[in-house]
């Protein structure tokens, strides 16, 4: 499975209505929570099924695609069931009880509700939510790809923007050929790794660099009245913040063990 991500462009309007989606999927993953908390014996289809339940109660549950409502439904279970393999494994501690999601911030479409154009450079969302046509931006190629082949379509929120992830079905392989050669490679916090032949990289120490910034920002964001405008943006900057810093380390990840 290959997740290509994009960043999305569109007018205001339409970023309030993703807003929407992600407060009705989180709405409809809590319902499925809640359904199993007060009733015994709760499967995963009886959670599938209780999705139109909802749909037929709610109005703006009905705007939601239906594939949609049932991927939250399947995010709920996912919960569940970890619980419940917790449990019989009787792993230590807390098993990890499914809790109510406060702060969701993507919905994940299956093969319908979302329509992608022929030039692979937008994508028309088709429930009722309003969110029309985005354009898309990234270095991906869809081109490569059917459409049949993609099995998932997220909307993800995060503090710069909207993205939207596609789930592609693919088998992976790479033919690598062995060098005869064996290392043995030692992670820690004072150098980022040590090898067996006595190499080591430095730590970049990326959250230490920008500590600074951090606690400038966090320190906008307490000072703020909570629940004003201020404090939305502070807690906007605070956020762009964190995110640089993890991709920053992500980057360097993946760059070195390529």
């Amino acid at each position: 499975m290959l997740i290509f991500e994009f960043k999305t462009y569109g007018k205001p309007k339409q970023f309030t209505a993703v807003d929407d989606a992600i407060r009705t999927a989180q709405f409809v993953r809590n319902s499925c929570i809640r359904l199993w908390m007060d009733n015994q014996n709760t499967g995963k289809n009886d959670l599938q099924k209780y999705c139109a339940i909802l749909a037929k109660t709610f109005s703006f549950a009905d705007e939601l695609n239906s594939m949609a409502r049932q991927a939250s439904a399947e995010r709920a279970w996912s919960s569940i069931s970890r619980f419940y393999d917790n449990c019989k494994k009787k792993i230590p501690g807390l098993k990890g009880f499914p809790q109510f999601q406060k702060d969701c911030r993507s919905v994940e479409y299956k093969t319908s509700g979302w329509q992608l154009a022929q030039d692979r450079k937008s994508i028309t969302f088709t429930d009722k939510k309003g969110i029309g046509k985005l354009k898309l931006k990234g270095t991906r190629d869809l081109h490569f790809y059917q459409i049949n082949q993609i099995k998932r379509v997220r909307l993800v929120k995060r503090a710069d923007g909207v993205y939207i992830q596609f789930c592609i079905n693919v088998d992976r392989s790479e033919n690598i050929q062995s060098s005869g050669n064996s290392i043995g490679l030692d992670v820690g916090l004072k150098d980022f790794y040590t090898d067996s032949d006595g190499n080591t990289l430095s730590n970049p120490r990326f959250l230490r660099k920008g500590k600074k910034v951090l606690k400038r920002s966090q320190k906008r964001v307490s000072r703020k009245v909570k629940g004003s405008k201020n404090r939305g943006k502070a807690r906007h900057i605070l956020g762009k913040r964190h995110l640089k810093i993890s991709r920053q380390r992500k980057d360097h990840a993946v760059k070195l063990a390529r």
